[in-house]
């Protein structure tokens, strides 16, 4: 989907999903709004306004009673604080906490494996958002793409499943008593304790679900979750359990392009377009941005994903005014993801294309004819890691004598990610046939049409021309462990202005470490013969019918089928033949696994004191009601890194465009310190200036601080440098984080006990921006052996600069400086494979090393908020509609010269939403439509862009008799597809078909 208009809106009244909006129980949530966010036992109250309306005798359940909530809250709250709660004990509305915050205004959701993952607010990506559990903040940890070491803060909601939660509450504006670290928002999820509802209560719900998506048939998966809650000894002591088990295969199918870096038309260097040639049509002028492909390839894949959650309550309430809670939360989110995938790469040589009009020019088809060597790729990857997240607390809740209330809260939380398997966390074995006569991309359509001409005499399907050639295992870990304590203490004045006082102190200990190693064997020559690997080991599976409902599936020349195989039995078997991880090329292996050694090894520790005192008034304004909270934050951080360095001694021209890294084996660890502090002041006020409309205003400062990869110590070089040079990367500790000062206003007027229209702007001014800078430079005296004597002489002997050509001459004439590891036979000629290392004589390679810094520049980001929540009077039907706009400075230039870096703000972009729903005599139902808008996605050179989306969702629910529900779920219904381009739209970097997904289910309360 391209946009949100009346197209948009007719799919929207066609289908439907799990709704989340809601809210939290009225007076816990505006509780938290007025003083600091709810941690377990706190026993705060707060008086609520008196209603206009009379108390009505009849009980309100399910979402009309969510809705009253939601208005209450939204009401009597301080600043702007939206949340979304559980409508009865074990009944959270999504079972992904993402997929539900993507209801509330301004949020906006990031998919993983066809799944809810990330989450924005208010155009700030996940790495500008903190996220809470019960007021404690939460370690993260991801392993990222697996290719590089994990240094990511952005928790993954889909470690989360959503039984065991009771609300989900995202402040948006800057408190002094809300931790810091969150530019867009701040996310407390919360969860239920034993003492909030006396009695025994529960419930458990059992449910299949089928994913059309799923490349072979549609499986029906469990899920199954309870929630326990029972107080005993007249409410002075309880006790909570709760567990959710979930299974789900899923397939998202993606047609990808690489890229090659941009150029513009003036420019004349290896890999751009000719000058002049009769194969160009349209070429960009000289001042046109553009980009050339550098490989693609059509995947198939296949997840399977189980997730576990479980959490224990216990509360002692030994008088009414002491309360001690002891809590422990365990997930544990297992994900196999299998990627069987046909590919081509380009080397630049004989083309002809034609391309899109300036100034960002996109090609609209590229073709490459190739001389012998070129391969079609059926390639093979297994990507199988675990995360499993635990916290432990404890808290300390007293009211004081004089009005005082004490609170001490503590915790040991980690979070752990690293690999289920023997071969690593990211891997890829790669098999090709030989003898590529030429390959285009056809851009014209949604999905970009690979087609490939062999050579006479080679069938690309046949399986026994298959040639076993390069592999990588790679082996990532992160962990981060956070040790905090926070004492809190609140004075209730009760006096005619000061309402109340608010004093505390945090000490956050985090501790990070993140790892990464990887094995190689750059043999994409071949490294052994086709007849090495039996035949039956490839299945030929189908591609059109993948991407079935994606303009250009099928289109006649397409890549017709793949060749599929197990990724164990073909890692064992390269193992039992050509030890490729006992004895690689490139790295070094645990004894008996290609679990790869560590070279990379990067230790964190940030300590963070932080004292705050906040004062909340409440007083007439003109006769009206009013009230302000002003307060003052402070924040010291102290940064301590060391990286483990890997030593690179060598390279080697491995095949035609390939290039790799030796390394010594041996690794020296660097370190450095940072230091930084904050001081965060913030106001809320608020007025009542007529019956049932509200006016406030918030001015706050709020900070991010940056991600690990930035604050590492040491400087690495990537391992697969290209002829033109290398890339590599270098941790700056000394950075201070982003700072933004933001202004907040709104209007609201609650019309009705269940509906209100309301209307916001925010603006935000970003500074000490995180911008990425490169420098050219040589590094550990690392020689090119394509740039050199050698070089030199074979294209002066051959008159041409075919790489296959040249490479087989210097392997030829200069054995003492190359290794020769097999041959291939292309047309009745033979030509040599293997190693031509870096010697003497050789020009430097040169690297461009990625080095971040704080910017002088500063961002403005402003938008608007509009919601309606209107009940249409006592017909049970009912309307929520939403819509954020956001506009800013820092946005991407596709016209800039690609060699200039450039900071923009990812994830900036509108969003919207409109619900429908019914509640009336035990049936429930709603349906939802999401959008959001196109969104930079990064690159600081040369930027990625994931177009606008739309998704249809629905559910419904009916009570047979008190307790037992049966309900029913859609999700995507209408099996919308999503698309990534670069500078230009025409140049896609992904596209991927749609299906839903649908769930059934028995749910028993008690």
């Amino acid at each position: 989907m391209r946009g949100f208009n009346a197209r948009s809106l007719s799919r929207f009244v066609m289908g439907a999903s799990t709704l989340a909006i809601a809210a939290v129980p009225g007076a816990a949530l505006a509780q938290d709004a007025v003083a600091t966010v709810g941690t377990p036992g706190d026993s705060e109250t707060q008086d609520q306004p008196a209603t206009n309306e009379p108390e009505e005798d009849i009980v309100v359940t399910g979402i009309r009673a969510s809705l009253r909530e939601a208005v209450d809250i939204k009401r009597n709250a301080q600043g702007i604080v939206d949340a979304i709660s559980a409508e009865d004990i074990g009944k959270f509305p999504d079972t992904n906490l993402a997929e539900s915050l993507q209801r509330i205004t301004g949020v906006s959701i990031d998919r993983s494996n066809g799944e809810g993952s990330t989450v924005t607010v208010r155009g700030f990506g996940p790495e500008y958002n903190l996220v809470l559990l019960n007021g404690r903040q939460m370690p993260t940890a991801t392993l990222g793409d697996g290719a590089s070491p994990p240094a990511s803060r952005s928790f993954d909601f889909a470690n989360l499943a959503s039984e065991g939660i009771a609300a989900v509450e995202v402040y948006k504006t800057g408190r002094a008593s809300v931790p810091s670290g969150g530019i867009g928002s701040s996310i407390n999820i919360r969860t239920p304790r034993p003492l909030d509802r006396l009695g025994m209560r529960g419930s458990i719900a059992v449910k299949g679900v089928m994913d059309t998506s799923r490349n072979e048939g549609n499986p029906i998966t469990p899920e199954v979750s309870g929630i326990f809650s029972k107080s005993f000894a007249d409410g002075r002591f309880g006790i909570l359990l709760s567990g959710a088990y979930q299974k789900r295969k899923a397939s998202v199918n993606s047609a990808s392009v690489g890229f090659r870096d941009g150029f513009v038309g003036s420019e004349n260097d290896w890999g751009t377009l000719p000058q002049s040639s009769p194969n160009i049509t349209n070429r960009p002028g000289p001042n046109d941005v553009y980009e050339i492909p550098q490989s693609a390839a059509y995947d198939l894949i296949d997840i399977k994903r189980e997730r576990i959650n479980g959490q224990v309550a216990l509360q002692y309430r030994p008088t009414d005014d002491l309360t001690a809670t002891i809590d422990y939360t365990y997930s544990r989110n297992k994900v196999e993801v299998r990627d069987s995938s046909v590919g081509i790469w380009f080397n630049f040589g004989d083309t002809s294309s034609a391309w899109t009009d300036g100034p960002s020019a996109g090609p609209i088809f590229y073709t490459e004819r190739f001389g012998p060597g070129k391969d079609l790729s059926y390639s093979g990857a297994l990507t199988a890691n675990q995360t499993e997240n635990k916290s432990l607390g404890g808290n300390l809740t007293w009211d004081a004598p004089g009005r005082v209330t004490v609170t001490l809260d503590a915790h040991h939380s980690t979070a752990e990610s690293k690999p289920t398997n023997e071969y690593g966390s990211s891997t890829s074995v790669g098999n090709a046939i030989f003898g590529v006569q030429s390959q285009t991309i056809n851009f014209e359509n949604d999905l970009p049409v690979l087609s490939v001409t062999m050579f006479p005499g080679i069938d690309p399907l046949d399986r026994s021309l298959i040639t076993p050639t390069g592999n990588s295992f790679r082996n990532a870990y992160f962990r981060d462990e956070i040790n905090q304590v926070q004492l809190k203490g609140r004075y209730d004045h009760e006096g005619d202005f000061l309402d109340s006082i608010d004093v505390g102190f945090s000490y956050v200990d985090n501790k990070v470490r993140s790892a990464y190693g990887f094995i190689q064997n750059d043999t994409w020559g071949g490294i052994g013969p086709a007849s090495d690997i039996p035949d039956d080991f490839f299945e030929l599976v189908t591609i059109p019918d993948k991407f079935e409902g994606v303009p250009g599936a099928g289109t006649s020349g397409m890549i017709p089928a793949l060749y599929v195989f197990n990724f164990e039995t073909m890692a064992d078997l390269l193992e039992s033949k050509y030890h490729v991880c006992s004895n690689p090329q490139t790295g070094s292996a645990q004894a008996g696994t290609c679990l790869a050694d560590f070279t990379v090894d990067r230790r964190i520790r940030e300590k963070t004191i932080s004292p705050y005192i906040q004062f909340n008034a409440q007083f007439d304004a003109f006769t009206r009601p009013a009230h302000i909270i002003a307060g003052l934050r402070y924040d010291e951080t102290l940064i301590d890194s060391r990286a483990l360095v890997p030593i690179p001694v060598g390279t080697r021209w491995v095949s035609a465009n390939e290039f790799s890294i030796i390394y010594s084996g041996q690794s020296d660890f660097t370190r450095f310190r940072g230091h930084y502090r904050n001081w965060l002041p913030s106001i809320d006020f608020d007025i009542e200036p007529v019956e049932d409309v509200k006016l406030r205003a918030s001015y706050s400062h709020t900070i991010t601080r940056a991600d690990y990869a930035s604050l590492q110590g040491g400087r690495t070089i990537d391992s697969n440098p290209r002829i033109g040079g290398g890339t590599g990367s270098q941790g700056n500790p000394g950075l201070v984080p982003y700072k933004s000062k933001n202004i907040d206003l709104s209007a609201e007027w609650y019309y009705g006990r269940e509906s209100y229209i309301s209307a916001g702007f925010f603006h935000k001014n970003v500074q000490n921006f995180i911008g990425q800078t490169q420098i050219d430079t040589t590094a550990f005296g690392l020689l090119n052996p394509a740039d050199g004597p050698r070089y030199q002489q074979a294209v002066a002997a051959l008159g041409t600069t075919d790489a296959v050509r040249v490479r087989d001459y210097i392997l030829r004439n200069f054995p003492q400086s190359s290794t020769v590891t097999g041959s291939t036979i292309i047309n009745g000629q033979t030509f040599l494979t293997g190693d031509i290392f870096g010697v003497t004589g050789d020009n430097p390679f040169n690297f461009q090393i990625g080095l971040p810094f704080n910017s002088d520049q500063t961002a403005k980001i402003h938008g608007f908020e509009f919601a309606v929540q209107h009940q249409f009077w006592d017909t049970g039907f009912g309307a929520i509609l939403n819509y954020t706009i956001v506009r800013g400075d820092a946005k991407y230039d596709n016209t800039i010269h690609p060699d200039i870096g450039q900071f923009a703000l990812t994830g900036l972009s509108d969003s919207a939403n409109a619900v429908l729903f019914y509640d009336k005599s035990g049936l429930q139902a709603r349906v939802a439509y999401n959008w959001r808008d196109e969104f930079y996605a990064g690159g600081t050179f040369d930027p990625t862009y994931v177009e606008a989306y739309g998704q249809v969702d629905a559910s419904a629910s009916y009570e047979f008799i008190p307790g037992l529900t049966a309900f029913v779920e859609a999700i995507n219904l209408t099996g919308e597809r999503r698309r990534g381009h670069r500078r230009s739209e025409n140049f896609v970097t992904f596209s991927q078909p749609g299906y839903a997904r649908y769930s059934a289910g028995l749910r028993f309360t008690f």
